[in-house]
């Protein structure tokens, strides 16, 4: 009986370790920017880029995780999913498509932004 009680506590423990390897604080700032290179190329995720589609690239977050980024400047939002790695310029959490920049009002630019794990 104890030593189901040791197994089951090692799994439980390995389990919750295995959950919390992988999990992210579920808000994050910083600043957002736009990349774009040819439509049609291979993201990490191995789906094809579209600078219409509502995706980004973030350093850590599983591909496929939906993430609401809101521009602080001007507080408007939109919902992302993850399907690529990046940025890699030191303080920027995410690089947005053009229509992601688009929807929350950044242009071609840069912009603090928060994001929410959906």
């Amino acid at each position: 009986m104890k030593s189901n009680f040791i197994i089951a506590a090692t799994f439980a423990a390995a389990l919750f370790v295995g959950t919390t390897a992988y999990s992210e604080a579920q808000t994050q700032s910083g600043i957002a920017s736009v990349y774009t290179t040819k439509t049609g190329v291979k993201t990490a995720s191995g789906r094809r880029l579209n600078d219409g589609a509502m995706t980004a690239a973030h350093k850590t977050l599983p591909f496929g995780t939906k993430v609401k980024v809101t521009n602080k400047r001007n507080g408007r939002s939109v919902v992302v999913t993850i399907t690529d790695r990046g940025p890699f310029i030191r303080g920027r959490v995410i690089d947005l498509t053009m229509a992601g920049a688009n929807a929350i009002g950044m242009g071609y630019g840069i912009a603090p932004v928060t994001l929410e794990r959906m």
